[in-house]
This record gives C-alpha cells, structure tokens and sequence, in this order.
C-alpha cells in the first residue's frame, strides 16, 4: 500500500501536501515507490501492477501515463481520470476545494496537468489495463473511465489488452453486496494473475483446461 501525499495517512499536512497546484506530488510518490519495490529487488516492472479507487484513479491513470515502462498492468477502479470535465460530473463541483476550479485558467492549467485521458500518446508500449466501473455510480460517471479505457486501446503499441467491466446493478462500490464486491475482487486477481505470467492463469492453459472437460 503506498501512503501517498495527498491522502489522509498521516495527518492534514500530509494531505495539503499534494493538493490543487502540487497534486503531481501524489502521482511522483506512486512512481518513487514503483522504483523503490523494482531497485531493491522486490519485484521487477513485468511483475508490477498499481491499482487506485476514485480519487485514486488520479495516481494510476498518471502512473501509467509518465511512466508505462514501470508496470505490467494496471487496475482503474471507478476512478478519476479525465480532470477537465470531472467538474461538470453530478458531484463534481464539490471537488473544487481539493483539486482546482477548471473555469480559472491558473487552475484549468494545473488540472490539465494531471488529465491522465488528456495525456495518452499514440505508439506507446502501455501496461494492460483493467477499467471499472459501475454504471450507476453518481461520483465518477462510467463514460470517464470508458473514454479513458476506449482511448488507451487506440493508443497502444503494446499488444497487452485494455479492458473495460461494467457493473450494471452498481454505484461507485459503496452500496454494492458482498457477492458484488467478490466477484469484482475475483475478476481483478483474475486479470493480474493472468498478466504476471501465472500459468494456471494463462490463457492457452485456460483453454486446454475447458476442452479437456
């Protein structure tokens, strides 16, 4: 789990840290600790995946973005990823305090700079991706995580799937029942599993699995 600027963790100081103007503090610390776990030795860029919820979607969309080369595959869960156009979402305007006021150019200027969606490039060797969402959710609208997803699967030079589950009796995750909840965690597992190189997650082995029952 890494505590980034920005979050609650540890105290309001740490939360002000990375917030409106300096919110690429939050993206900079997911990447230092990608470097740090890859550096000494704990894992390896094909055996690292970042994974963030709402807000979180800020830290994963731009990880993957800046720095594709340090993960294998990323999970985007309900998150925020499009900071031009999160403001006119249903709940948006309440994020203003947090983030920036898109109609102030000062500000749309620090927000376009953590746009995630804004900043894919076309060529570039991106991690799989795993979109989520759930097409009742009131706080992140399904289209940003689809855009997002839609446009990394154009974008891509890498091969690795870009997918997108959608929920269609589900919010943004809080109201959702516990077999909700398992299947969504086991679909996740399932998809880093299968991207880490887990031979009973591969897809041949899959395959050869069910035609052999």
């Amino acid at each position: 789990m890494a505590h980034v600027r920005g979050g609650g963790e540890y105290g309001e100081r740490w939360h002000l840290a990375a917030q409106k103007a300096t919110k690429q503090r939050t993206v900079d610390d997911m990447i230092a600790t990608a470097r740090y776990v890859i550096e000494n030795k704990y894992t390896s860029p094909d055996r690292l995946a970042v994974r963030g919820t709402s807000a979180g979607g800020i830290a994963v969309g731009n990880s993957i973005v800046q720095h594709p080369e340090l993960f294998a595959a990323a999970i985007d869960n309900v998150g925020v990823t499009n900071m031009l156009r999160f403001q006119i979402t249903q709940g948006g305007a309440g994020n203003i305090p947090e983030f920036g006021d898109v109609n102030k150019p000062e500000e749309l200027e620090w927000l376009y700079a953590i746009s995630a969606y804004h900043h894919i490039s076309d060529g570039i060797r991106y991690p799989a991706v795993l979109g989520i969402t759930g097409i009742n959710d009131p706080r992140v609208p399904s289209w940003m995580i689809a855009e997002f997803v839609a446009r990394l699967q154009r974008a891509t030079s890498s091969g690795k799937p870009v997918l997108l589950r959608v929920d269609f009796d589900a919010g943004h995750g809080l109201g959702s029942n516990r077999t909700q909840l398992e299947q969504a965690a086991a679909d996740q597992l399932s998809f880093l599993l299968w991207q880490m190189g887990d031979r009973e997650f591969n897809t041949s082995t899959l395959k050869h699995n069910a035609e052999a029952h």
